[in-house]
């Protein structure tokens, strides 16, 4: 069945994909608003809870590259280091090891956090958000 998507995953992807104007960072295509074709792709999955709210966790794909690269791992994480630096991948992939419990609260005070980067982002387009943890 997968991992539960809370308001505080809802806040984060609209961040992830207005933060990429609404296209796929991979094809570039262009989408208009929150369209259901412009996904929110993890790099470590939401189980991750250290990283699941991280903006460096995560890129905005549509929707047929995010199934590509979930079929193509080595193809995805190949791409990643070309497009974000292998150094960024290795930083990722130690803050993810890390332990982060989280509770109603902290989803509840993520969420806010997102919402409200959100609507800064809407109101400047030179805003460049801040990610929770």
């Amino acid at each position: 069945m997968g991992i539960k998507r809370d308001a505080a995953d809802a806040a984060f992807s609209d961040v992830v994909r207005c933060k990429a104007n609404w296209s796929c960072e991979h094809c570039s295509r262009q989408f208009n608003g929150r369209s259901a074709g412009l996904h929110c792709a993890h790099i470590y999955g939401r189980a991750n809870k250290r990283v699941r709210w991280s903006l460096d966790n995560a890129v905005s794909l549509c929707a047929y590259c995010h199934r590509y690269f979930t079929e193509n791992p080595l193809e995805f994480h190949s791409w990643l280091e070309s497009y974000l630096g292998h150094g960024h991948i290795e930083m990722l992939n130690e803050k993810r090891r890390e332990v982060f419990k989280t509770n109603k609260l902290i989803r509840s005070e993520v969420a806010s956090h997102y919402r409200e980067q959100f609507s800064a982002m809407d109101d400047n387009q030179e805003f460049e958000p801040v990610s929770y943890n």
